[in-house]
């Protein structure tokens, strides 16, 4: 039968031979009306999105990245934080750490011209001499043109204190900020002890002739000029055999500034004692010369007729003694004694000899010496020896 014959089975005309497989390959109309559409513009309105929140991630990495410098440079690289370092130094008693922060040191020349003492000595810029510092706490920074002025409270052995600082920029190092002390920090305490060269600082000593310009011939009675730092407590006082004084406590809250302290040391009650026990064994010595007038003593006895007899003497009421300062040294003061004689004298005008027993009121006086040892040198007088 011919291929292009009708097949009256299905009611179609068969088509060729070699046109079958494509015409059984084609889809059915609705199978073509399922196809889907491209998918482009969704593509692209996804990577849109993508791209817009990749942008809002970025910018808040960037502002906590900067939030986070902030906050490290407040708490690491400001000046409070500059601040607060250097005081917690002189807290952990770290003096020689304190003074290599920079604006802290200072020349001759720079005392000078904030007219406080260029010779000031820096024999207290040291851990030995430095007291307690606690709860350190910055209580404002400020801004003042070029200076920030940061304020810290703190407790000094038990003491409140408040001290406020100069800071400047000191440049950086990569993107840190530096700074420096405007103003130094130190202050110089101009110390002046009566009644001993030697005096103790926080418990360490100082002998003035050590810190003094004049050195050995450092005048007793004239202040001593030294530095210390700020913020700092202080607390002076006299312990030696001869004085002591119950001390004095000063607090060094102001920087770059003269604080006078004034310290008057008392006598000890050794002292006291040792002193009344030489003098009278000097009068006691001096009641031994048979004369009338003892040798370098303060009391005698004075007649216009001769002596028939050497004379005796004896001290009946010994003096009080009691002592003052007097530079380093020490002056006793005038004290009333009593001296007895006893004496025969011949009278020139009739040669009659009378029985002399009296008393001889008289005033002793001294000069007390300090040696450099320690020790001291004791020299009795009367009222009129110079």
């Amino acid at each position: 039968m011919d291929q292009g014959a009708v097949d009256t089975a299905s009611g179609r005309a068969n088509a060729p031979s070699g046109q079958e497989s494509s015409l059984r390959s084609a889809p059915p109309a609705s199978a073509t009306a399922s196809v889907q559409p491209p998918r482009k513009p969704r593509r692209r309105g996804q990577l849109a999105v993508d791209l817009t929140l990749l942008a809002v991630v970025g910018a808040l990495l960037v502002a906590a990245v900067f939030a986070a410098w902030g906050v490290i440079e407040r708490q690491f690289y400001s000046p409070a934080a500059f601040v607060e370092r250097y005081v917690e130094l002189l807290a952990d008693g770290r003096a020689a750490d304190a003074l290599a922060v920079p604006g802290v040191a200072v020349s001759s020349a720079e005392l000078e011209a904030a007219g406080l003492p260029p010779t000031a000595s820096d024999a207290l810029l040291r851990s030995a001499a430095l007291a307690p510092i606690s709860d350190i706490r910055v209580v404002s920074q400020e801004q003042d043109a070029d200076i920030t002025r940061v304020t810290i409270d703190y407790r000094a052995r038990g003491y409140d204190g408040r001290t406020t600082f100069a800071v400047e920029r000191d440049g950086a190092i990569g993107l840190a900020p530096t700074w420096r002390f405007a103003t130094s920090p130190l202050a110089v305490m101009n110390l002046a002890v009566t009644g001993s060269m030697r005096f103790d600082m926080n418990g360490f000593e100082v002998d003035k002739r050590q810190v003094s310009p004049e050195g050995v011939d450092a005048d007793p009675l004239a202040p001593v000029s030294l530095l210390v730092f700020s913020p700092g407590l202080y607390s002076v006082s006299v312990d030696t055999a001869i004085s002591s004084t119950p001390g004095v406590a000063v607090l060094s809250d102001s920087p770059f500034r003269a604080i006078p302290v004034s310290v008057q040391a008392q006598p000890t009650e050794e002292f006291l004692t040792v002193v009344q026990e030489k003098v009278e064994e000097f009068l006691s010595a001096c009641a031994t010369q048979q004369v009338l007038q003892p040798t370098a003593c303060p009391f005698g006895f004075f007649v216009q007729d001769r002596i028939d007899s050497l004379p005796t003497w004896s001290i009946v009421q010994q003096p009080e003694v009691a002592v003052e300062p007097d530079g380093a040294d020490w002056s006793i003061l005038p004290a009333e004694a009593v001296a007895h004689i006893e004496v025969k004298i011949r009278s020139l005008f009739d040669g009659r000899v009378r029985s002399v027993s009296e008393d001889i009121p008289f005033i002793v006086k001294g000069k007390i010496s300090v040696r450099p040892d320690g020790t001291a040198s004791i020299v009795v007088t009367g009222p009129d020896t110079t």
